[in-house]
């Protein structure tokens, strides 16, 4: 873990947030040393921060023991470079579990996932975050979507809560979320992080934008960094044209054909990264590879994106 406080090495954003996918061999185990040069990859190409083992890492398909290891590799090819993030999730005590073997393993903060299953009252989501960021010196974003969806005033109390950083939404109610901002602003003193997490959040981020959301994770950047960097790039410097050129070239497509398939939002992108010449195999279950018609149409939609790019040039 290193000094600086995750909240401000990530308050201005210098690129898009990189969330690796997770290496399997051909036999089904965890591959480090391709997981290993993922990350480092995402690293040189101009990622923010890498947050290790979350959705698009398949939190879920790891066990304990395969999650340290891979945080400890992702610690280790960011070299201090950019911060790194952890996945916590599943029930409050395995949660916890996670977060120390994060902490253990020299994560520098945790995305706090939904718990498992359950839909619970504001009550208990509250106690349960309260006592994940409890459990560890590791700053916590609390990650909103499915059964974890919470009012304005929740959010407050997890703003005033020690620890809790930011609210990562993936979700997509704008006005929720102008509440929760406006709330939030009125009550608690001092910087709280936001973050669209929506799948492909560059289809998204010009309403978020709006709302002052700055941070954005970018499952694009996986399989082709320079497309996603590029968009980051045009947002920050109010270039409209590149902005409106990539999202009706590339993303806007891209969203369509990963809506093709359940769980497309992983192996998609799984498949993307193979593409382009690095073997992460394939996803464990119960997630399935995209068809093979599916591969090719990304295939044709990755070299349309770069030649968007030499366009631009």
């Amino acid at each position: 873990m290193t000094s600086a406080p995750l909240a401000a090495r990530l308050n201005v954003p210098s690129g898009p947030l990189f969330f690796p996918v997770t290496a399997y061999g051909p036999d089904g185990s965890v591959d480090l040393d391709a997981y290993r040069t993922h990350v480092r990859r995402g690293v040189e190409a101009g990622a923010a921060a890498v947050f290790a083992c979350c959705g698009t890492g398949e939190f879920h398909a790891l066990t304990p023991e395969e999650f340290e290891a891979c945080v400890r590799v992702a610690v280790d090819a960011a070299e201090g470079r950019v911060p790194v993030v952890a996945g916590a999730g599943y029930g409050t005590a395995l949660a916890v579990r996670y977060a120390r073997l994060a902490e253990a393993a020299g994560a520098d903060g945790l995305l706090a996932m939904p718990p498992y299953l359950v839909v619970a009252g504001q009550e208990g989501l509250l106690r349960h975050y309260r006592e994940v960021a409890a459990a560890t010196a590791l700053p916590v974003v609390v990650y909103q979507r499915d059964n974890a969806v919470f009012t304005p005033e929740t959010v407050v109390e997890l703003a005033r809560t020690d620890g809790i950083i930011g609210l990562k939404d993936g979700l997509g109610d704008l006005d929720l979320m102008q509440r929760v901002i406006s709330a939030v602003r009125s009550e608690v003193p001092g910087d709280f992080l936001y973050f669209n997490g929506l799948p492909t959040a560059e289809q998204t981020q010009l309403a978020y934008r709006a709302l002052g959301v700055t941070l954005y994770s970018s499952a694009v950047f996986c399989f082709a960094p320079e497309l996603a960097l590029a968009f980051h790039q045009a947002l920050r410097s109010g270039d409209d044209a590149t902005v409106r050129k990539l999202l009706d070239g590339f993303f806007r497509p891209f969203v369509e054909l990963r809506a093709r398939g359940r769980g497309y939002a992983v192996a998609l992108v799984k498949a993307g990264v193979r593409l382009r010449g690095l073997d992460v195999g394939e996803v464990r279950p119960p997630l399935h590879e995209p068809t093979e018609d599916h591969v090719k149409q990304l295939a044709e939609l990755i070299e349309r994106g770069y030649a968007l790019l030499e366009e631009a040039k």
